[in-house]
């Protein structure tokens, strides 16, 4: 039968060895990840943290996708809250309130999810690249009150402006990982680490592309192969 148990943890794995580390921290000797199961509040803010039709993306349900509850899976939220401690709290807001923001230092950390809304083809015609729905604006602003992890679903590299990037503590591209949140989970919580790797170059702005890595002016925000381990003593090439 589709979508039996077998089908379900094997799209769990599929997530688990796509999602391509990019940042850990800022301190070669104190890297962000893996986080902290049993802390004692998480804030989880985002588009995508508590969305199947935007986990999943396009080509999916119907050709060009749509957000909201389109099948049956786990969000990230949901997988959140079922591999953290018993006495964790965590505190969902699709967009972060200014109550929760000034008491930001009652959180641990913060979970941005956030990225492009499902799309196909024409669809997805975009020549400026920025995270959409505001998700530039949502990670800066919870990153400058709480140490953050990003989690960027997109069918493509996006533009990292430098504020996202300088702010978060921690960057993961999840693509659009489909159904099985778990398989998040079972990574950013240390389960599992890290193994995939950028199968293109992620530039820094659009005005580069296209970008080929044997281009004689290469110079990319992250370079194709690049990935890292929670273990691997790195941060960021950047």
């Amino acid at each position: 039968t589709v979508g039996c148990k077998e089908h379900r943890e094997l799209a769990r794995e599929a997530v688990r060895k796509s999602l391509v580390l990019l940042k850990n921290g800022t301190k070669i000797d104190k890297p962000f990840m893996p986080l902290d199961r049993m802390a004692e509040r998480i804030l989880v803010v985002g588009t995508h943290a508590h969305d199947l039709g935007n986990q999943c993306g396009g080509w999916t349900k119907t050709k060009s996708g749509q957000s909201g509850g389109i099948t049956i899976g786990t969000t990230l939220l949901d997988a959140i809250k079922a591999a953290v401690g018993d006495k964790t709290q965590v505190i969902y807001e699709k967009t972060p309130s200014n109550e929760t923001l000034a008491s930001g230092e009652g959180f641990s950390y913060a979970i941005v999810a956030v990225g492009e809304p499902p799309y196909a083809e024409m669809k997805g015609d975009n020549s400026e690249l920025t995270i959409p729905l505001n998700g530039s604006d949502i990670v800066t602003v919870v990153a400058e009150k709480i140490p953050t992890l990003l989690i960027l679903f997109s069918g493509r590299p996006m533009v990292l402006e430098p504020p996202v990037l300088e702010k978060s503590e921690a960057l993961v591209a999840a693509w659009f990982p489909g159904t099985e949140g778990q398989g998040i989970a079972d990574v950013i919580f240390g389960d599992y680490d890290f193994v995939g790797k950028l199968p293109v170059s992620w530039f820094k702005h659009v005005e580069q592309l296209p970008l080929n890595a044997d281009a004689k002016l290469y110079d990319p925000l992250f370079p194709l192969g690049f990935g890292l381990t929670s273990n691997s003593g790195l941060t960021s090439p950047v």
